[in-house]
C-alpha cells in the first residue's frame, strides 16, 4: 500500500479477504465506539494515551470475530508508534494485531509483489520495535523476508540532494560522520511534532559528527514556506520525483535511519521517535 502509514494520518483501507478495497466502512454498534476512540488518541497527552492504546487493545482483542476487527487492531497499530507510549502497551497492540490476523486472515493484493499491509505492520513490529508475536501464516514471513532485503539496499543505498540552501549532500561522502536520514512532509503531524527534538539533538552532537538530512518530496515554496515558522537548524533538501523516497523503499513517514560512522545502516524506526528514542539510536551509532 503506498505510504501503508501516510504519517498515521489517514486511517487503513486494507485489502479484503476477496482481494478488492472496500469502498465504504460500515461500523457496526460494536464497533464504532471503538474507532471513535481511536480517532481520538491524538488528543490526548502521553500517559493518557498510552493508558488508552492499552485498554484499545485489550478491547479490541476481547471482541468476537466481527466485519472489522482486524481493520480496528489495524487503525490502532498504526498510531501506537508515534512516540514512546510504553513496551507494555505496544506489546498488547501487537499481541492483538497478530490475533486479528488469525482469526481474519487477508490475501495479499493481486497483482503486488508485497503482502497485505497488516502482516507488514506486524513484521516492522517485531522487526524493529522488538515486540513479541507468534503466525504462522506464510504472508507474515513474506512480510518479515521483504524487510530483511529492504533493509539491505538501504544499507548500500546512496543519494545526492541538494538542500534549501543551495548546499549539495552525497550519503556516501559522509563517511566518519553518523548520519539520520529523516523522511518528513508539512502536512504530517508526528513529524512536525518530532523535529524540535531532532533539531535540538543535532544541534547538540553536531560538533561529535551528527549530520541530519531532512527529506521532503513536497512543492518547494510549500516547504521554503514551512521552513520559516520553524526553527530547523538541519539541512532540509527535496526529493523531487520521490526517487529517494524510491531508493529507500518509504512508505509511511516519519521515518528515519541512522547511518554509523562506516557509512552503514545501524538503526532505523518506523514512526515519529521521541527525543529519549531518538538519543536510544545516536547511541547505537556511538553518540552519547
Amino acid at each position: 500500500m503506498f505510504r501503508s502509514a501516510l504519517c498515521s494520518a489517514i486511517f487503513l483501507l486494507f485489502v479484503g479477504s476477496a482481494g478488492s478495497e472496500e469502498p465504504k466502512i460500515v461500523w457496526s454498534a460494536r464497533e464504532s465506539p471503538l474507532y471513535a476512540k481511536i480517532r481520538g488518541l491524538r488528543d490526548m497527552n502521553d500517559k493518557a494515551r498510552a493508558a488508552a492504546t492499552k485498554e484499545l487493545a485489550l478491547e479490541i482483542r476481547a471482541l468476537p470475530v466481527v466485519p472489522n476487527k482486524l481493520r480496528l487492531a489495524a487503525n490502532l497499530t498504526n498510531l501506537s508508534t508515534e512516540g514512546d507510549f510504553g513496551r507494555d502497551t505496544l506489546q498488547e497492540v501487537t499481541t492483538t494485531l497478530a490475533q486479528c490476523l488469525r482469526e481474519q486472515p487477508q490475501r495479499a493484493p493481486e497483482g503486488k509483489p508485497r503482502p497485505a499491509a497488516p502482516y507488514t505492520s506486524l513484521a516492522q513490529l517485531v522487526k524493529y520495535e522488538h515486540m513479541q508475536a507468534s503466525l504462522d501464516d506464510a504472508q507474515f514471513d513474506f512480510a518479515m523476508a521483504k524487510l530483511a532485503a529492504d533493509d539491505a539496499e538501504r544499507d548500500d543505498a546512496d543519494f545526492t540532494l541538494a538542500d534549501l540552501d543551495g548546499r549539495k549532500w552525497t550519503r556516501k561522502a559522509l563517511i566518519g560522520k553518523v548520519v539520520v536520514v529523516n523522511f518528513w512532509a508539512t502536512w504530517c503531524p508526528p513529524c512536525r511534532k518530532e523535529m524540535p527534538d531532532l533539531d535540538a539533538l543535532y544541534k547538540k552532537f553536531k560538533t561529535q559528527g551528527l549530520v541530519v538530512l531532512a527529506i521532503s518530496d513536497e512543492d518547494e515554496a510549500k516547504v521554503r514556506a514551512f521552513r520559516k515558522t520553524r526553527a530547523v537548524s538541519y539541512p532540509v533538501m527535496l526529493d523531487k520525483g520521490r526517487q529517494v523516497n524510491e531508493l529507500f523503499r518509504v512508505e509511511g513517514i516519519p521515518k528515519t535511519y541512522i547511518y554509523g560512522r562506516d557509512g552503514k545502516l545501524v538503526t532505523e524506526s518506523i514512526d515519529m521517535r521521541t527525543r529519549a528514542q531518538f538519543l536510544e539510536m545516536l547511541a547505537q551509532a556511538g553518540i552519547r
